[in-house]
């Protein structure tokens, strides 16, 4: 079967606009996402593409981001107007329909949401969030461990894990605390306690 997209076109053209560290993320990134689709039964291809395109819009200085969200009705909240690098993942979208033809609206959500999960999220939302957290370069989180091996049995408890991480993380400075991940954090806290006493 005919892949949708050229992913070692995709890859190469991100090596031109990445530093390194930031190209090594991406590879990671996509290696990760990959195996979780394997273990949860999603679309490999889908989940690679989703992967590699995540930060596409990482190295893209601050002033052109915020360019970019004004020309493109791209909507801007305070906290992204005073820490414009946390527009990377709304810039993301704009620049993977853009520069790469990419119109999956399942893809393009898993980049939209990658950096501040939201409630509800999809199976590749999921992949693309916890991917990006447990990739083999990252080496800072709390619990990273038990979060890796989680990830590959249940993705709506690692949610769970990953986002009560952060609240904790970013508890103390709330002009990066995006509202969305309090919103992803309380509907998966919600979840995690009716599962609990499900099986009680």
């Amino acid at each position: 079967m005919k892949m949708r997209y050229d992913l070692n076109a995709f890859a190469k053209k991100l090596k031109k606009h990445q530093d390194k560290y930031r190209f090594q993320h991406t590879q990671g990134v996509r290696y990760t996402a990959a195996a979780l689709a394997m273990a949860h039964g999603y679309d490999l291809e889908k989940a690679e593409t989703a992967g590699l395109l995540h930060d596409c819009a990482k190295c893209i200085p601050n002033d052109k981001k915020l360019k970019i969200c004004s020309k493109n009705q791209i909507a801007v909240s305070e906290i992204e107007y005073s820490a414009p690098f946390l527009l990377h993942a709304k810039v993301g979208v704009y620049v993977a329909r853009e520069k790469y033809k990419v119109e999956d609206p399942e893809i393009l959500s898993a980049i939209r949401w990658h950096t501040t999960g939201k409630p509800d999220m999809s199976i590749l939302d999921k992949i693309i969030y916890l991917a990006d957290y447990i990739e083999p370069g990252r080496n800072k989180a709390p619990n990273l461990n038990t979060v890796r091996a989680l990830a590959f049995r249940d993705l709506d408890e690692c949610m769970y894990q990953v986002l009560k991480d952060t609240l904790a993380y970013l508890g103390n400075n709330p002009k990066t605390l995006d509202s969305a991940t309090k919103d992803a954090f309380d509907f998966y806290e919600k979840l995690h306690k009716e599962r609990r006493y499900e099986n009680r």
